[in-house]
């Protein structure tokens, strides 16, 4: 199994980019994310994915270990190839997906093309945990900011307001203040509604 392949870019395009190294061409799939940082570059080192199957063998390559996780983790949820882990990938950062998982924003994995609310919401079941174990040092919030989150949200709620307008001011606030109380953050969102 590679680990990565280093070498010179011998070709490169959106979607792939064959890396030449000891006398070898590598064609290896790459998201957008990855190809914006092959610009102006004549070596470069991708972190690689295997994809073997009985008809194709498949090169995924990724700037970052942190790109090639969250695909890996992509594709072990039901319904989600490596066609579309890139394409997931080439719409938004990984640091935007993994954040939309973890804050359960359908809305943004909903943007991305042939991704329907039901595939967003399995991925948000399948993944969210994992992340969030996975990551834990990036995790969010903690439970107690998840409480106040969820109690301010279903406030909002009842007083009327929009779910995902409100969950999107709830987010905005706990950005900038981690440790707000409740009662603060509905104050907040209802100056931001």
């Amino acid at each position: 199994m590679y680990e990565f392949i280093s070498g010179k870019i011998a070709e490169s395009s959106p979607a792939h980019v064959v890396i030449a190294t000891n006398g070898l061409g590598y064609f290896i799939n790459i998201s957008l994310n990855t190809y914006s940082e092959l610009k102006d570059k004549e070596e470069i080192t991708l972190y690689i994915h295997e994809n073997i199957r009985e008809d194709a063998y498949n090169l995924f390559g990724f700037y970052g270990r942190a790109e090639r996780e969250i695909f890996r983790q992509l594709i072990s949820v039901s319904g989600i190839g490596s066609n579309t882990a890139r394409m997931m990938l080439s719409s938004v950062t990984p640091d935007e997906l993994r954040h939309a998982i973890l804050m359960a924003n359908t809305d943004l994995l909903k943007g991305i093309k042939g991704i329907g609310l039901k595939t967003a919401q399995r991925i948000i079941v399948d993944l969210k945990d994992k992340l969030g174990k996975d990551h834990g040092e990036e995790k969010l919030f903690t439970s107690a900011d998840n409480t106040a989150r969820d109690e301010a949200l279903s406030a909002l709620v009842m007083l009327g307001f929009a779910r995902a307008a409100s969950q999107k001011a709830v987010e905005k606030i706990l950005m900038e203040q981690p440790t707000a109380k409740v009662e603060q953050i509905i104050k907040l969102a209802l100056k931001m509604l």
